[in-house]
């Protein structure tokens, strides 16, 4: 049972608990009113006759993160999702709310860190400062808000809380800005303009295949089916199963080799990061992608090319297997084809927008080829569920909405004759009645007299 005492202006509720280590306590807390002492009093004695009460902890929420990454990102996570929740932590939750115990966090609380993170500065990359000082975007916040409310939601489950106060954490809304991307013109001017052999085989399979950077760089040969008989049947194909990015170390040191493939040996061993080939995040980006025919020919003369490099420098040669690679073997990164792109969309004078950009053209051309067939677009595309194409391609889709209600216009309506749907009627016009007027004119000389006043004025309005 727990009892109220009355200190100076404030209450007390003292109370008795078990704590995790088995052993009884005391613990006094403080309200400011009698009315706040007795329903805290209420509380404590409905959860210890539950036995749902959560003893008081002084965990602070850096504290809680860390046990939170370390026994359970540690085990769910891949490297990419780790390095992308720890710096979420380091950049943004421990230097604005690290400090406060985890159970003085409230709905409350949570708002007002919302309100905070659009007030603070983006944290910025040696490759990519934040000069400008522009503040963390909304969908910044919106990673941060669901990352803490699956870390707090284990502490609920580790019996720290009873309800977790991320759970409805109102965000910011987030909407998606249409992207500007090149039609097939445009594409087609640039893979004419590309004279960077890398590029122009990175370029193909974004738009023709639908594939991610990380999956262009990361595809090996054992993967890519061009034999010539392949090619004559249409049936030449890809397998995409491997990323190629680059993570930390401390990513690698605490996960292990859990989903690395292969790390590649740095250049500058002292570097913290590492090149790695490792499998997709989802299962659904695991896929078999079709190829053209031109494209399946381009990629054989590609081959050709390569093994006569390899020959050529023999054991200077790194082989790695993969499809895109440095001319000496090494892996490709992500950062090179950039720069690459940059300097053709400046020398051809092309629109600017992101490499990424052609996977969404390439979506866009297969969904009007496809007249909006959404589950032959997800299978190249790898998109985990299908309302990540209908959200960001819905404009392709309205586009084949209204080709249906032209379609319906020529099955139902053009087949139906219209002599049976009687038109609305129109109003019929009033005519005026001279020998009425004439007649009431006659019986009433005062209404005569008022007529003749009004035709009078307006005669002399007129001049």
């Amino acid at each position: 049972m727990a009892s109220i005492i009355k200190r100076k202006k404030a209450y007390s509720v003292v109370y008795n608990f078990t704590d995790e280590h088995g052993e009884v306590k005391q613990k006094w807390e403080t309200c400011h009113n009698y009315q706040d002492a007795l329903k805290r009093k209420a509380e404590v004695e409905n959860d210890l006759h539950k036995g749902t009460f959560i003893p008081p902890n002084d965990q602070t929420v850096k504290e809680f993160m860390y046990d939170f990454v370390t026994m359970y990102g540690e085990q769910k996570w891949g490297v990419s999702m780790y390095d992308g929740c720890t710096a979420l932590i380091e950049n943004y939750i421990n230097p604005l709310i690290g400090d406060l115990k985890i159970q003085s966090i409230t709905t409350r609380t949570t708002d007002k860190f919302v309100q905070t993170l659009q007030k603070t500065p983006a944290v910025g990359t040696p490759l990519k400062p934040n000069k400008d000082g522009k503040m963390v975007t909304d969908k910044t916040i919106e990673k941060i808000i669901k990352l803490m409310k699956c870390a707090f939601g284990q502490a609920v489950r580790w019996e720290l809380l009873s309800k977790n106060p991320f759970e409805h954490t109102l965000c910011p809304k987030t909407t998606y800005t249409k992207r500007d991307i090149w039609d097939a013109e445009t594409i087609m001017k640039a893979l004419n303009e590309c004279d960077d052999s890398k590029l122009y085989i990175a370029m193909n399979l974004s738009f023709a295949c639908s594939l991610r950077i990380g999956e262009i760089l990361g595809l090996t040969w054992d993967n890519v089916h061009i034999t010539d008989e392949d090619i004559a049947n249409d049936n030449a194909w890809i397998y995409v199963d491997k990323e190629l990015e680059r993570v930390s170390m401390r990513a690698l040191k605490a996960l292990g080799e859990k989903s690395i493939i292969k790390v590649f040996v740095p250049l500058m061993p002292n570097t913290s990061t590492r090149v790695v080939l490792k499998t997709p995040k989802t299962e659904s980006s695991v896929r078999k992608v079709w190829l053209p025919k031109t494209l399946a020919y381009i990629m054989k003369e590609w081959q050709t090319a390569q093994n006569e490099l390899k020959a050529y420098l023999g054991d200077e040669y790194q082989d790695n297997n993969l499809v895109i690679a440095l001319p000496n073997g090494r892996p490709c990164e992500n950062r090179i084809i950039a720069k690459e792109f940059e300097k053709l969309k400046e020398k051809a004078k092309l629109p600017n927008v992101v490499f990424h950009s052609l996977r969404h053209s390439s979506t866009t051309y297969k969904l009007k080829l496809n007249h909006g067939d959404l589950k032959a677009t997800q299978g190249d595309t790898g998109h985990a569920q299908l309302d990540m194409i209908t959200d960001i391609y819905a404009h392709i889709l309205d586009e084949d909405r209204k080709v249906n209600a032209q379609k319906f216009e020529a099955a139902f309506y053009g087949t139906r004759d219209l002599r049976e749907v009687k038109p609305p009627e129109e109003p019929k016009q009033q005519t005026l009645d001279l020998a009425a007027l004439i007649d009431q004119l006659q019986k009433n000389p005062e209404l005569a007299n008022t007529l003749a006043a009004l035709i009078a004025n307006g005669s002399n309005a007129s001049c």
